[in-house]
């Protein structure tokens, strides 16, 4: 089983930064990606973006050049650094990883961006 745990989020103004982590720990081998959903209220759950095994990356165009994907291979980790928030990004957001032909998902973090 591999359990994913996720942290960071909270309240900022537009402008503002934000960084969310997510700790990956269990049954875990060969990872093939993690990464980034997010859903905010009435819309579909979106992705934000995800980071590939070899570190190649897929961001959403809503989020280039503002939000930054890290990744800690050892550590089975994975940071997003969100600059130039905007409240069109608030939203929950959910850590995902995938691994062994599966997807799990972590509990999800409330960012919310207002004045």
């Amino acid at each position: 089983q591999v359990q994913l745990v996720e942290s960071g989020g909270g309240l900022v103004q537009p402008g503002g930064s934000l960084r969310l982590s997510c700790a990956a720990s269990g049954s875990i081998f060969g990872i093939k990606a993690m990464g980034w959903y997010r859903q905010a209220p009435g819309k579909e759950r979106e992705l934000v973006v995800v980071i590939g095994s070899a570190g190649g990356t897929n961001y959403a165009d809503s989020v280039k050049g503002r939000f930054t994907i890290s990744r800690d291979n050892v550590k089975n980790t994975v940071n997003l650094q969100m600059n130039s928030l905007k409240s069109e990004d608030t939203a929950v957001y959910y850590c995902f990883l995938d691994n062994g032909g599966r997807r799990y998902w972590a509990q999800g973090s409330q960012v919310t961006v207002s004045s």
